[in-house]
């Protein structure tokens, strides 16, 4: 088989496209013929070396995938050869065939293609562990979704609608903002107008009723993230997903207190690992939705798995929206 290897953390060009050995799956591990490929921000954080989880060197990145069960290991009743799997691990799945564990895969229903079950996984899951479990988001609120036009901006645009919620859709280029309104948002916040501090919190207030907003899911950092926590409603409450823009910020804690604004903080790996029966029954809603015509992923491009480096600049060049597949 082929795959995609890095010897060293460092540009994604440095990335070497290479024949390995056919994986066997050991006791408790399944073999997946990769189908599709999901490309995602942290992918290029960690080829840089600059993940909180750096793998060993040499490695094969890449989280997520889509494609057939080939063979699977000792004690494995599911899933089985020829299934239909969406798969999500740390790292490896920039390849042609993937070794996982069976609570990493989840069964494919016939309606769903590969390339959308590939760019169906961490986004949507880290959409929906954002606004269901850390914002505790409620039918009828409103969210602002910063970075909307990214991978998982787009799928939490969609997710708020198809949760029966109101999406104002943060947007650092204005001529992407036509992606979000597409996905379903309601309304279009500039983040790149003058005075961000106070003008962000004009804009959210003149479609809220001067309210405010309930939620906030902040993929940005930065000055969006200050200026996005000042358009908060009382009770409000922020959901720290990555630092796009740059600068981590520092949250002053008096502005929580007069405001009674809750801050959260998402890792979404965190999930896959500790609670994947929560994180079935989220992808299980997701395919529900998405069979139901609620929600679907927008693939901007379909690349040649080999062509892994190119995928991985123009996400660093921020010139994606939605997201990138790699086809197997």
């Amino acid at each position: 088989m082929h795959a995609v290897v890095m010897r060293a953390f460092g540009p994604a060009e440095n990335a070497e496209f290479v024949e390995l050995p056919n994986p066997m799956p050991g006791p408790g591990e399944v073999v997946v013929r990769t189908r599709a490929a999901g490309v995602n921000y942290p992918d290029l954080l960690v080829v840089e070396g600059r993940y909180q989880h750096k793998p060993p060197l040499p490695f094969t990145p890449g989280k997520e995938l889509a494609g057939e069960v080939l063979a699977v290991g000792e004690g494995v009743t599911a899933p089985a050869p020829g299934d239909r799997v969406m798969v999500q691990v740390e790292y490896g799945a920039f390849a042609e065939q993937v070794v996982a564990r069976p609570d990493q895969c989840f069964l494919l229903p016939d309606a769903v293609p590969f390339d959308d079950a590939a760019a169906m996984g961490l986004v949507y899951q880290t959409a929906w562990f954002a606004l269901r479990d850390r914002a505790g988001f409620r039918p009828g609120e409103t969210v602002l979704v910063n970075g909307a036009t990214g991978g998982v901006g787009l799928a939490t645009i969609q997710l708020v609608k198809a949760f029966g919620g109101i999406a104002l859709a943060g947007v650092t280029t204005p001529s992407k903002a036509q992606a979000a309104l597409d996905a379903g948002a309601d309304h279009v916040i500039g983040l790149s107008v003058d005075n961000l501090r106070d003008g962000l919190r004009a804009q959210v207030q003149a479609v809220t009723g001067g309210k405010g907003a309930d939620v906030c899911i902040d993929m940005l950092g930065g000055d969006p993230f200050d200026a996005a926590m000042r358009a908060l409603a009382w009770c409000g409450r922020m959901v720290v997903v990555g630092f796009a823009a740059g600068r981590i910020p520092e949250i002053k804690a008096n502005y929580l207190l007069v405001k009674n604004i809750a801050v959260a903080g998402l890792q979404w790996s965190d999930y896959r690992d500790r609670t994947p029966a929560l994180m079935a029954e989220a992808q299980a809603e997701i395919f529900r939705l998405y069979q139901e015509g609620r929600v679907k992923p927008a693939v901007m491009a379909r690349l040649p798995l080999a062509r892994m480096a190119e995928a991985l600049a123009l996400i660093r060049d921020r010139k994606v929206v939605g997201k990138i597949v790699l086809e197997g």
